[in-house]
């Protein structure tokens, strides 16, 4: 551990030299990347430094316990006993420090929804989905923006896609991704007989162009009418935006504006995300052992969570883990099933760190 803190310091001093040299503040791609390498190490460096000195202080206080006079002695041993535990927390703190981090977690989100099996009751999961992750937005401070909608009956969605933007937004949302299991009585049926129907969320770090730069002769752009609730001025002006990457056949379509303008710039953040969670995803298949002996790995077609309306219980199959108060949990209260997922993800990978 000494050792990795040491090449942190080492890396950190060296990128503080490098954003200082006018020839990489010049090129504006590299300086970026340079500025947000530097960003996620300072906490490790600071952390590394208050380590370092509470464990000098710790050895300067068992040395006063040694050779010191009775009230020295004595100040040592409250000085030792406030101490030994501090250092303790400070070397777990740094050990979940030095993990292997997602460099994604720093970023904004953008959340797609969309309806599975189970026709218009699917749908209307979905937007419960949407409302559930609407307000427990709402609990964290962020801004919720909507990009796109495709509504199916009355209350339900086909599909919802929208960015959610604060602190620790895609750190805290991303074990999300995954199909959501939905078991409950339709109002419309008239048996009492309870349905099983899906949605499925994929939760994708928002980009800038400077992290993925799309090459626009590989893109087919059309325009044509809203059919959304925001295109009721479809009468005048083909407001609606879809792109089509080629290359890897990636569909795009962003229609809730009024303007093509913001419809096109929104429906490029979102091309920008997925293709940019597509070059994630051949890189995590280069290391594929290691994902999976992770605590899930979010492709959309896992099951990750059942919602059992019957029962009143919402389950995470991922951990194991069952709560109680679903009207709640639907309300945005989904702290206890997020902290689940990712300390069972930090728990395992501090195991591996161990026998490495």
């Amino acid at each position: 551990m000494h050792e990795r803190i040491a090449e942190i310091e080492a890396r950190f001093e060296e990128l503080t030299e490098l954003l200082g040299d006018p020839e990489v503040a010049s090129d504006h791609r590299r300086m970026a990347e340079l500025a947000r390498e530097r960003s996620r190490l300072e906490p490790i460096v600071e952390l590394g430094r208050r380590f370092r000195e509470t464990q000098e202080a710790l050895a300067d206080a068992r040395d006063l316990l040694r050779s010191g006079d009775d009230d020295e002695r004595e100040l040592a041993r409250e000085e030792e006993e406030r101490l030994t535990p501090l250092l303790a927390d400070l070397e777990e703190e740094l050990k979940l420090a030095l993990l292997p981090r997602d460099p994604a977690d720093e970023k904004d989100a953008i959340i797609e929804i969309r309806a599975g099996a189970g026709g218009e009751e699917a749908a209307l999961f979905a937007a419960d989905l949407f409302r559930m992750y609407q307000r427990y937005a709402e609990r964290q401070g962020w801004r919720l923006e909507v990009l796109n909608t495709s509504e199916a009956g009355p209350g339900g969605y086909r599909e919802m896609t929208f960015e959610l933007s604060g602190e620790d937004a895609y750190r805290r949302m991303k074990h999300e991704s995954g199909v959501h299991r939905v078991q409950r009585v339709p109002e419309t049926e008239s048996q009492g007989r309870i349905h099983t129907s899906t949605a499925t969320v994929a939760v994708l770090p928002e980009v800038d162009e400077v992290e993925v730069d799309i090459d626009w002769a590989e893109v087919r752009t059309d325009i044509f009418h809203a059919s959304s609730a925001g295109g009721q001025n479809v009468n005048k002006v083909a407001t609606a935006v879809r792109f089509t990457h080629e290359p890897t056949g990636i569909v795009v379509v962003c229609q809730d504006e009024r303007s093509q303008a913001k419809n096109r710039a929104k429906a490029e953040s979102v091309l920008r995300a997925r293709l940019y969670e597509l070059e994630r995803a051949k890189a995590d298949a280069e290391v594929a052992d290691a994902r999976r002996s992770q605590v899930g790995s979010g492709d959309r077609s896992e099951k990750i969570r059942t919602y059992n309306f019957p029962d009143d219980r919402v389950t995470d199959h991922r951990v194991r883990l069952t709560r109680h108060g679903l009207p709640r949990i639907l309300d945005g209260e989904i702290d206890a099933l997020i902290d689940a997922v990712a300390m069972e993800e930090q728990s395992r990978l501090l195991q591996q760190a161990a026998t490495t």
